[in-house]
C-alpha cells in the first residue's frame, strides 16, 4: 500500500531510502543521568503515548474519549481506529525515526494520527490549518517527513494539491492522505478497512514522539523534538496540576491540536490520563460557548483573545458553568480586567500560563488574585521545568533582578530539528534559553517582563516580524521595511509595517503588499500587517539599525512630545 493521492506518485524517482536517509537524526541535549534521575523519582510514566492509550481503552473501553463535530468517539472506537491507521502506516513503510506531517482541523482524525504514529515509533509534526505553500515545504523539507495526512479540501485550498505542487522539492515525501478525499486510501477509508496492526515492538519511551512548531523570532520556524516521556511525563504533570478531581478528566481545548498549547490533547489528556477531549473543528465564541453548555468540561484552554471574544457574545449569560474548574490562558499577557471579568462570567477560577514549544512552562494558581495573576505567571513546578532567571554573564540573578528566562525539567524537549538552534537556544547542561526577560520575587513568583528577541503574539499566534520584513524587502517599490506590534484590545497586538520606498517608486496599498505575500511567497493570511505607515526614511539608532522602538512609540502615541 502506498495510500498516495493522485498525482503525487512519481515511479521514476528513486526512493528516499535507497538515496537519502529518512530517519530524522535525533540527539538529547539533557544529560542522560538526569533523565534517568526524573525516571527514578517517578516523573515519567515510562511507557510509550501507544502503550498508555491502550492501557485506558482496555480499563474503560466506553468512556467517551473524543468529542467534536462529529459526535463522541469511545475509547473503543478509537482504539480499533488507531489500530488500522497504524496497521496501514506499517504496511506503507513507515519505520520508526520517521515523521508523519499532520494538517488537520481539531477532532479525532489527528488524535487518531498521533496515537497510530506512536504505535509504529513514527514522529508526529503537527502544523495547523492555514499554513501556506512557503511554510509547508519549510516544515516538511527540515523535518524529512515520510508521509503526510492533510485536508482534501479547506476552504478555497486544497492542501493535497500543495503538496503535488512543492513534490520535487521533498524528496522524502512517499506517502501522502488525504482526510474527506471519498477516495479509496483516504484517511476515513484506513481507519474503516485498513490492516488493524499485529502485535510490533514496544517503544522506547524515551525516543521522539513529536515535533512542535514555533515561529519565535526567527525567520523559519523553530522545530523542537519531545519524547513520549517529556510528553506524557513533564507536560503532563502540567495538566495533572490544575485538574485537582477525583473524576476523570473533561478538558476543552479552544486552541489547535496541532500547536504547541494544543499538545496536550492526544498525548495527556487521552493517552496518559484517560480522559475526554473535547474540541471543535474552528473557534467561534458561539460555538465554544455552546460546547461548554453541553459536554461539560472541567478544563478550558484558549488564548486570550477568545476568551474576550466570548466574553463579548450574547450567549454567554445563557451558558451552565457549574462543571468548570477554571479557563487556562496562554500566549499572551492578560490585563486584571479580563481575568476578573471571565471570573465572574464562567464561575470559575482564572490560570495564566506561560511557557513555550521549547520547553519551559509556568502557570498560577486558579485562586491567585487578577493583579498577581497579571503580573506574574506563578510559582515552576519541578515536575514539569525548573526556572533560572539568568544575567549576561551566565550566572543566576539575585531576587528581583532581571535577566533570560532559562528552563530544564522533565518536559524538557530532545533538541531542536536543526543544530543551529541547539547552538543557540541550548546550554551545555540541557538548560532553554528562551530569549525572554524575567524576574522571580521573594515569594518564588516568575515574573515575565519583556522580550529579549521580539516576536508579534497576535490572538495567541507567535509571528515573526523578521519573516514578513525579509519577504516585504524583495517587493519592488520597497526601500526599507520594519514590522512591529502594535497593541490591541482584542488580538493582544496586531502586525504593522513601516516602509520607505525607493525612489520614483510609487506608495504601494496594503493591499498591494498583503497580496504580494500571497502570492509571490505563499504566506499565510494570519502573518499579513494590518496596518501600513508610509515613512521618507526609517529611523536608524546609533548602531546604525532601524529604530523599532521610536517606531513602535510613534504608532502607539506613547513616545515624547
Amino acid at each position: 500500500m502506498t495510500a498516495l493521492e493522485p498525482g503525487l506518485a512519481q515511479p521514476d524517482l528513486p526512493g528516499p531510502a535507497a538515496s537519502v536517509p529518512s530517519v530524522l537524526p535525533v540527539r538529547d541535549l539533557v544529560p542522560p543521568a538526569l533523565r534517568a534521575w526524573w525516571a527514578y523519582a517517578g516523573f515519567y510514566p515510562g511507557r510509550d503515548l501507544h502503550t498508555l492509550f491502550t492501557e485506558n481503552a482496555l480499563r474503560h473501553p466506553d468512556r467517551p474519549a473524543v468529542i467534536d463535530d462529529d459526535g463522541e468517539a469511545t475509547y473503543a472506537d478509537l482504539a480499533a481506529r488507531v489500530s488500522r491507521l497504524a496497521g496501514a502506516f506499517k504496511t506503507a513503510g513507515i519505520r520508526p525515526g520517521e515523521t508523519i506531517a499532520v494538517q488537520l482541523p481539531n477532532g479525532w482524525r489527528p488524535v487518531a494520527v498521533d496515537l497510530a504514529a506512536a504505535a509504529v515509533g513514527a514522529i508526529v509534526l503537527a502544523y495547523p490549518v492555514g499554513r501556506g505553500r512557503r511554510d509547508t515545504l519549510a516544515l516538511l523539507a527540515r523535518s524529512r517527513a515520510a508521509a503526510a495526512v492533510v485536508p482534501h479540501r479547506h476552504g478555497d485550498v486544497a492542501p493535497a494539491d500543495v503538496l503535488r505542487t512543492l513534490r520535487r522539492d521533498l524528496p522524502h515525501l512517499r506517502m501522502v492522505i488525504a482526510s474527506g478525499s471519498g477516495a479509496p486510501d483516504s484517511l476515513e477509508d484506513l481507519v474503516d478497512s485498513g490492516p488493524p496492526l499485529a502485535r510490533g515492538e514496544p517503544v522506547d519511551p524515551a525516543a521522539p514522539a513529536r515535533i512542535l512548531v514555533s515561529s519565535g523570532s526567527e525567520a523559519a520556524p523553530k522545530m523542537i523534538v519531545y519524547s513520549h516521556d517529556a510528553l506524557a511525563g513533564g507536560r503532563g504533570a502540567f495538566i495533572g496540576a490544575l485538574h485537582a478531581r477525583p473524576t476523570p478528566m473533561r478538558n476543552f481545548f479552544m486552541v489547535p491540536l496541532a500547536s504547541s498549547f494544543g499538545s496536550s490533547g492526544s498525548a495527556v489528556t487521552v493517552a496518559r490520563f484517560g480522559g475526554a477531549l473535547i474540541v471543535c473543528s474552528r473557534f467561534e465564541a458561539g460555538r465554544a460557548l455552546a460546547a461548554i453548555d453541553a459536554h461539560r468540561p472541567h478544563l478550558v484552554f484558549g488564548v486570550p483573545t477568545m476568551f474576550a471574544m466570548m466574553l463579548d457574545h450574547p450567549m454567554i449569560d445563557r451558558v451552565d458553568m457549574s462543571s468548570l474548574h477554571a479557563v487556562v490562558a496562554g500566549g499572551s499577557r492578560v490585563d486584571p480586567a479580563t481575568v476578573q471579568a471571565c471570573r465572574q462570567a464562567f464561575g470559575c477560577g482564572f490560570v495564566n500560563c506561560y511557557g513555550s514549544a521549547d520547553g519551559v512552562n509556568c502557570t498560577t494558581d486558579p485562586g491567585c488574585p487578577p493583579a498577581e495573576v497579571h503580573s506574574a505567571v506563578g510559582r515552576p513546578n519541578p515536575a514539569v521545568a525548573a526556572i533560572r532567571v539568568v544575567g549576561e554573564d551566565g550566572r543566576d540573578v539575585p531576587v528581583d533582578g532581571v535577566g533570560e528566562i532559562w528552563g530544564l525539567g522533565p518536559m524538557s524537549p530532545l533538541c531542536y530539528v536543526d543544530a543551529d538552534f541547539d547552538d543557540r537556544y541550548r546550554t551545555g547542561g540541557g538548560w532553554v534559553r528562551t530569549g525572554d526577560l524575567g524576574r522571580v520575587d521573594r515569594d518564588g513568583f516568575l515574573h515575565v517582563v519583556g522580550r529579549r528577541n521580539e516576536i508579534v503574539i497576535r490572538g495567541g499566534r507567535n509571528i515573526s516580524p523578521v519573516e514578513v520584513e525579509l519577504l516585504l524587502a524583495q517587493h519592488p517599490a520597497v526601500r526599507q521595511v520594519a514590522c512591529v506590534g502594535v497593541p490591541d484590545r482584542i488580538m493582544g497586538e496586531r502586525l504593522a509595517a513601516c516602509v520607505a520606498t525607493k525612489d520614483g517608486a510609487a506608495a504601494p496599498a496594503l493591499g498591494e503588499l498583503t497580496a504580494y505575500l500571497a502570492d509571490a511567497h505563499g504566506l499565510e493570511p494570519v502573518k499579513f500587517p494590518e496596518s501600513l505607515h508610509i515613512l521618507d526614511e526609517l529611523p536608524l539608532s546609533a548602531a546604525g539599525k532601524i529604530d523599532k522602538r521610536w517606531l513602535r512609540e510613534q504608532l502607539t502615541g506613547s513616545g515624547p512630545r
